[in-house]
């Protein structure tokens, strides 16, 4: 994790992130998930660094070979799974995207902190393109469109290995109470624990539906 060629990669993204409040600019509430995807394309959104930690601690512990990550953006997220993943000298991560030139932009971070064979990041709908995905899936971070928490875990769910990780980011907005009812809900089989870092986040373990 401390390789100088990630940190340095994720010291320049969270400096460019800063000034994300300039650049956020005004969606539509009838946006469609691409729409909105389009015009946050200047927009960083990225996980915090005690967040990107966790993700990294998690990943290292389970050492799944299998990784998705819904919402990539610039790759802030995805250097800390990636990082993981190599250090444990298996696995993959599999990354998804809406945005044309965020897609861009996050392979060539990922490259750049040399981090990039072990990551292919999926271009469209993650409810789409997560469809084909080959299980079993050990560990999924949600943090994409807050409405489609949901949608894309319970199209992953059939593939979720035994004991798999679902980490939800931004767990503290309004918008992903909808999620957090249903992991907490006993009969969808999760077990979970909150854990306060940045805007919230929420580790649900898959011990599947009884």
């Amino acid at each position: 994790m401390r390789s100088p060629q990630v940190m340095k990669v994720l010291d320049r993204l969270y400096a460019d992130a800063e000034l994300d409040d300039s650049r956020r600019p005004s969606v539509p509430e009838n946006a469609t998930a691409q729409q909105r995807a389009d015009a946050m394309a200047e927009v960083y959104l990225p996980i915090s660094p005690q967040g990107g930690d966790l993700l990294y601690a998690l990943v290292r512990n389970g050492k799944p070979e299998t990784v998705v990550e819904f919402g990539t953006s610039f790759g802030v997220s995805t250097l800390f799974l990636a990082a993981a993943v190599t250090d444990n000298g298996t696995g993959h991560v599999y990354g998804t995207e809406m945005s044309a030139a965020k897609i861009a932009a996050a392979r060539s971070n990922v490259d750049e902190a040399g981090v990039g064979e072990v990551v292919t990041i999926l271009e469209g709908d993650a409810t789409q393109t997560l469809a084909e995905l080959p299980g079993p899936i050990g560990f999924v971070l949600l943090d994409g469109w807050k409405d489609l928490y949901v949608p894309v875990l319970r199209g992953l769910e059939p593939r979720l290995a035994p004991g798999a990780l679902v980490v939800a980011d931004n767990t503290s907005f309004a918008t992903v109470a909808g999620y957090l009812d249903y992991v907490r809900e006993p009969a969808n089989g999760y077990v979970n624990a909150s854990f306060p870092t940045g805007d919230g986040m929420e580790i649900s373990c898959w011990t599947g539906r009884s």
